[in-house]
């Protein structure tokens, strides 16, 4: 066992690591990392099951920093731990091209399991990771083989628990009683504007505690017996997650800012670090002084790391003799890999089973690949029916069965995405989650970080425009398709009829640099007659051509719309016909695909000095790069109202008839 002035070294490394990057950098977050160090210290060398040298074992505790502005409390402990951080690295916090950020990224920095900073976001991620664990365990886990076994464990500060995420995520850990998800509250009652009572008066133990969480205490960080001990108490519960209100003093040992709102989110200031250190007993005023005891100390994570992954490895290949085809499925999926042949389940439509809403066609397509595809696992914040997201004959994810892939997330849209995340990142699964398109806005930051993220997360967004109908304008989305198309690395795919809809999730399955959106109706659409034209759909461009005009003939215009409005372009293709003017319909499933192509393509498919007309029943704002200056755009940039879906398509112009106005005009 180490001496308490060895313990006490280490830990007050971490505190003046933090202090000293910041100060570096002039701006950051000191305060939380100087109270949380002796957490992060008995966490990382006693009680994660990690090993630094090889981040991404499948069998790894994750660890969450939901308070991702304490980000030097995570860097430091990584450095000191022996993960791919130098000293150099921290002296570069939050600098250009560094691989310590402001805020934690994954995939940027080795160690970190998701990005945080958003509040409350790696509270639903760790959720996710613990959902993930346990439906993996469930599966794979049998006959006294236990490949998948390891704890998800956040740290969240006041902020998370304020932001509404936090309640939507941990109601959902408490209903599916998920007992190895352990979390630590640091609740040292400071926010930016002072004292927590200034905002909330929450009784968070009480709240957690009625979610079905176990609730344990922790009177004082700095008492590493006690740690010990409340994380014993919350393993030995198998029936529930576990919160431990953790309390501590922001900006601990400074003797000026401690338990002030001042230690928060600025550097202490040269004159009151050294005091800081004084405080300490430092050995040295010099930053970024790392004594060699405390690394030696910390150092000893590498071996024990590498125990525990030798223990994990011997524990599989018993597994992978004894169930040879299991363990060969279990390494496919961490591998992300879909199986061979996948796509021939794929179905095709027609005129007699393809005239449906696309969401139908949609649900038709999941269930055609669901058998093939045992990792895609999903549901709906509360609107299967609507959704049509079940996967038929499976079982429902739950306490009582945690090998279903059919999920109940309730009406917890903002949480299902965060989620959702949280199984993305953990591995082996691919999860989906539906709702209408009007109520993307309730899971935006969480699409957002999935894009940033790059995460392999499917939505499938239905009731995709005023063809609604009779809900009405707050259920009718507009502006959300071009405020969708315009987060960095979402994949949006608004298919035009059934076999596009096979196309959508033909693309988004195979998508794995970041998440995929598919946008449905609930509306019937045409099931579009190609066998005259169009041999293929090629919506793995984007856009194609989908009709032309006839051959010989330079088309007057070309007709572009997604979805739905495809029908519309095509009965105006053939009422302009009838007048003797020849046009070019295009159908373009994803404007981010189609962005993709080169130049050669995207003008055989819009030839330049053709005049372009556009149809989408949403806010015209993402066309305008492709129709150009002269072209014309037909959209809506109102409110829906309540009617009929056929009414609305009249009354607010989205008609064929407009369409071939805008031709002839």
């Amino acid at each position: 066992m180490p001496s308490a002035s060895s313990v006490t070294l280490a830990i007050n490394t971490v505190r003046t690591l933090s202090m000293d990057a910041v100060q570096q950098a002039e701006s950051g977050h000191p305060g939380t990392p100087m109270a949380l160090a002796p957490l992060a210290y008995a966490l990382y060398t006693r009680h994660v099951k990690h090993n630094p040298a090889d981040p991404h074992w499948p069998d790894r505790d994750r660890v969450v920093l939901s308070a991702g502005h304490a980000s030097m409390l995570l860097y430091s402990t990584l450095f000191l731990s022996g993960y791919d951080l130098t000293l150099d690295d921290l002296k570069a916090f939050r600098q250009w091209g560094s691989k310590t950020p402001g805020h934690p990224e994954v995939g940027h920095t080795a160690g970190v399991e998701t990005t945080t900073g958003p509040l409350g976001q790696g509270i639903g991620n760790a959720v996710g990771m613990a959902v993930a664990e346990a439906q993996l365990a469930a599966t794979f886990n049998r006959d006294g083989h236990t490949p998948i076994d390891h704890y998800t464990w956040f740290i969240a500060g006041d902020g998370c628990l304020m932001e509404g995420i936090s309640h939507e995520a941990a109601s959902y850990a408490g209903h599916q009683r998920l007992s190895k998800l352990i979390g630590f509250w640091d609740d040292n009652d400071i926010t930016i504007d002072g004292r927590v009572s200034l905002a909330s008066r929450d009784d968070v133990a009480a709240r957690f505690a009625a979610y079905g969480w176990q609730v344990l205490h922790l009177a004082d960080v700095n008492d590493q017996d006690a740690i010990d001990r409340v994380i014993a108490e919350a393993k030995a519960d198998t029936t529930r997650p576990t919160l431990i209100c953790t309390k501590t003093i922001i900006g601990y040992g400074s003797p000026n800012r401690a338990d002030t709102a001042k230690a928060h989110g600025e550097p202490l200031g040269k004159d009151e670090i050294l005091l800081t250190k004084q405080a300490y007993g430092w050995p040295s005023t010099e930053p970024f002084h790392v004594p060699e005891e405390a690394l030696a100390h910390w150092r000893e994570t590498k071996a024990r790391g590498v125990a525990l992954q030798k223990a994990w490895m011997d524990r599989f290949m018993a597994f992978t003799k004894a169930q040879p085809v299991a363990a060969k499925e279990l390494g496919r999926r961490w591998h992300g890999d879909l199986p061979t042949g996948w796509e021939k389940t794929l179905p095709k439509f027609d005129a007699t089973s393809g005239n449906v809403a696309s969401r139908a066609a949609s649900g038709t397509v999941l269930n055609a690949v669901a058998p093939a595809l045992p990792e895609l696992l999903g549901g709906s914040a509360d609107l299967t029916g609507s959704n049509l997201t079940d996967v038929k004959g499976g079982s429902i994810f739950s306490a009582e069965d945690r090998t279903g892939r059919n999920f109940r997330y309730g009406i917890r849209e903002h949480g299902m995405g965060a989620i959702m995340n949280g199984m993305a990142l953990h591995g082996g699964v691919i999860p989906y989650g539906g709702t209408f398109l009007v109520f993307a806005d309730y899971m935006r930051p969480a699409i957002r970080l999935a894009a940033l993220m790059k995460q392999r997360v499917i939505y499938v967004f239905t009731h995709d425009s005023i063809g609604l109908g009779e809900d009405g304008p707050t259920h009718q989305p507009i502006e959300h398709l071009t405020s969708l198309r315009c987060i960095p690395n979402l994949l949006v795919l608004r298919p035009a009829d059934a076999n596009e809809v096979a196309e959508a999730w033909r693309i988004a399955l195979m998508h794995r640099d970041g998440p995929s959106a598919i946008i449905l109706t609930r509306q019937k659409l045409a099931c579009i007659d190609r066998t005259t034209h169009a041999p293929a759909i090629d919506a793995t461009k984007g856009a194609y051509v989908l009709k032309d005009a006839p051959a010989g003939t330079t088309p007057a215009a070309v007709i572009l719309a997604s979805g739905s409005e495809v029908e519309i372009a095509l009965q105006a293709q053939t009422e302009l016909a009838a007048g003797g003017i020849a046009t070019r319909v295009v159908s373009m499933c994803s404007m981010e695909l189609f962005a993709a192509q080169d130049a050669a393509y995207q003008t055989s498919v819009l030839p330049t000095g053709v005049r372009r007309v556009a149809i989408e029943a949403a806010h015209p704002m993402s066309w305008h790069r492709w129709v150009g200056e002269t072209g014309t755009i037909i959209g809506i940039s109102t409110f829906g109202a309540s009617a009929p879906a056929p009414t609305l398509y009249r009354e607010y112009g989205i008609t064929a008839e407009a369409v071939v106005r805008a031709v002839r005009g």
